[in-house]
Order: C-alpha cells, then structure tokens, then sequence
C-alpha cells in the first residue's frame, strides 16, 4: 500500500494531558480521579488516550457506547471501563462478552440486566435534576435496585460550570439516594464538579473536557494545559493586489497588495464557518497570520503579508486554545475538541 501523508494533523501533547490528570486528580482530594474517553477520547484517540493516563495510574475510564468499548479490547491490566449508555436489548451479547460495566439508566434496563447479567457486577446512573439518563430518585429508593451487584453508583451534575443552586439541590439528593442504595464507590462529579469542592467529590471523578485542555470554571483557568494543537500545510501562496477580494461572497478585500497563504482545511475537517471574522488565525514560527475570508469545505485562507518567507508545503498551527477559541467562535470547548475530523492524522508529543 502507498503510504501518504496527510496535510492536516492534530500535535497532541501527552505530558500536558497526564499534567491536567494529576491536576484533577489532586483536587478530587481521596476520590480516585476516572476519565471520560468517550466520543473517541473526545476526537484524540480514546485508544492512545487511556493509554497515556492508565501508564499514569487512571483506573476508571468511561465510554458512551459498546462499540466504543470493543474499540478498547483489550483492555490495559487493571482498568476499570464503563458504558454509560447502558444496556439495550441489541446490547446484551456485548455486555456478557466484553471486559467492561454497563452504567444501568432504567428501570427496564434494570429488568434486562437481572434476567441475563447472570449476577455481574453493573454500575447505575441515578437522575438527580438532568432529566437525560438515569433512574429517578424515587425510583431508586423504592427498591428497585435491591440485589444488585452495584460497583458505582452516579449521577450528573447538570450546571456544575455554573454558580448554580441547581448544584446544592442535586448534591443532597445524591446524599439522600446514597443512604439508601448500596453501592462499593459512589461518584457524582465531572470535571467542573471538581472545582466545587471535596463535598462533590464521594469516592470517584469523572473529569472529561478538563483532560483536554477546556477550563470548566474559573477556578481551573490558571492549572489546566493545552493538549490540542491543529495544524494545516499550506497548499499555495498567491499575490493578492488592493482591492481583490479572497473567497465565497468576497467578504475579505486587500486594503494593500497582500501575501495570501491558502491551507489545507475547512468545515469538513471540524473547522466551522463560524471562526471566520472572529480575530483567530493561524501562527509560523511566531508569526501571526489572520484568518481571511470565509471558511471553505476543505480551504482556508490567512493573510501572510507580514509573516516572513512562509512557503508552499509549511505547517500553520492554528489558534485552539480552548477558552478563547470558544468565546471568539461561539462553539463549546466540547464542540471545539469533538467536531475535529478524521482527516487530521493524531500525533503524540
């Protein structure tokens, strides 16, 4: 097979990762501190991900699906992975077969896993105030999980990155449900659910975007590290004289005769239309180039007047820190990590 390289990547800094673990880690106080690696580890490469974290003595992964937890086989010795979908009735081979906890939402997933769990080990999702996933609380204290073999017992937080009454209320009704239902570990807080407090943290976290460079509150602003940095290869640099315009709609005109850098990338690739106009850019060896223009399907044009001798078959490192990408674009720091596409080949530093 010829081997091509692709002229889109994705730097991915694993010190930075471990360092954002550790960090979670150390503010989850004596909880053991998990990691959420579903959505393929956030678009990082769930695989790599665990990886690096398990080798840094994470014990606790998280997956939405089972086909992301098959993805995982074989698992690293000594981890722990749960399914937080659950068990549908078309999920049953997999969950007797794979190495990994179904995270039970319903009653009737509940009733399946009873009928053919053959009394393994499952972990239950309570819904304390989301209203998406998990039993309501009155139907956890009535007894409808008495037997089971319950290794966690969780619940999600739903405005934890907000200074929200909200997380008071669903904090005591965790408490309630956890006089009442037998569990071996308990566990209530992602990522902004750290930053809380040691009263959220009970026996396991469950950060997510936090692992990945996204700052869930304030508090974190100052500790968490950037772990993504995408980068294009410049495919033409082309003279644009005062006054010409670059792109659909000429929504960017010359107000000089300017050096124009044409890359490699575009919505296709999870670079949305709407960074265009928002002050991001793109850097070459410390040299900023604005973004120019709308954003193509598969373009992407920058302004390279004043970015040195910038050539053909270079490498662009896009502006992606997470928090100010997020507040120039409009995007969540989730849609930012999540909607990065496969085209960009991951690369571990």
């Amino acid at each position: 097979m010829i081997e091509v390289p692709s002229p889109l990547r994705l730097r991915l800094d694993s010190d930075a990762l471990v360092a954002n673990w550790r960090w979670l880690a150390s503010q989850s106080g004596a909880a053991a501190c998990g990691a959420a690696i579903k959505a393929d580890g956030y678009s990082l490469g769930a695989r790599s991900v665990m990886r690096h974290l398990a080798a840094a003595g994470c014990r606790d992964f998280f997956v939405a699906t089972w086909a992301e937890a098959a993805a995982l086989m074989p698992l690293p010795k000594g981890v722990s992975l749960s399914v937080l979908h659950g068990v549908g009735a078309s999920d049953m081979v997999a969950a007797r077969t794979l190495q990994a906890r179904p995270v039970l939402n319903s009653i009737e997933q509940v009733a399946r896993w009873r009928e053919a769990g053959e009394g393994r080990p499952c972990d239950v999702m309570i819904d304390t105030g989301m209203n998406r996933l998990g039993l309501r609380v009155d139907e956890a204290l009535s007894g409808a999980l008495d037997g089971l073999s319950i290794e966690t017992l969780l619940s999600h937080l739903a405005s934890a990155d907000e200074d929200s009454d909200q997380n008071a209320r669903q904090l005591a009704a965790f408490q309630a449900v956890r006089q009442t239902v037998r569990a071996r570990r308990y566990s209530l807080a992602n990522s902004a659910g750290i930053c809380l407090g040691p009263d959220y943290a009970f026996d396991l976290t469950r950060p997510g975007v936090a692992l990945y460079g996204g700052t869930p509150r304030h508090e974190a602003q100052s500790h968490i590290r950037q772990v993504v940095y995408p980068e294009t290869r410049v495919l033409q640099l082309r003279t644009v004289h005062e006054g010409e315009t670059v792109g659909y709609g000429a929504s960017w005109a010359a107000r000089r005769d300017s050096r124009i850098a044409i890359a490699n990338m575009g919505y296709a690739d999870g670079y949305l239309r709407c960074h265009a106009g928002t002050g991001g850019g793109a850097t070459w060896r410390g040299h900023a180039l604005p973004l120019i223009g709308r954003i193509s399907m598969d373009l992407i044009a920058f302004d390279a007047s004043d970015a040195g001798a910038v050539d053909e078959g270079d490498w662009l490192a896009l502006d992606y820190d997470l928090p100010s990408t997020a507040a120039r674009s409009g995007l969540s720091q989730y849609e930012l990590l999540t909607g990065l596409g496969a085209r960009l080949e991951r690369v571990w530093s």
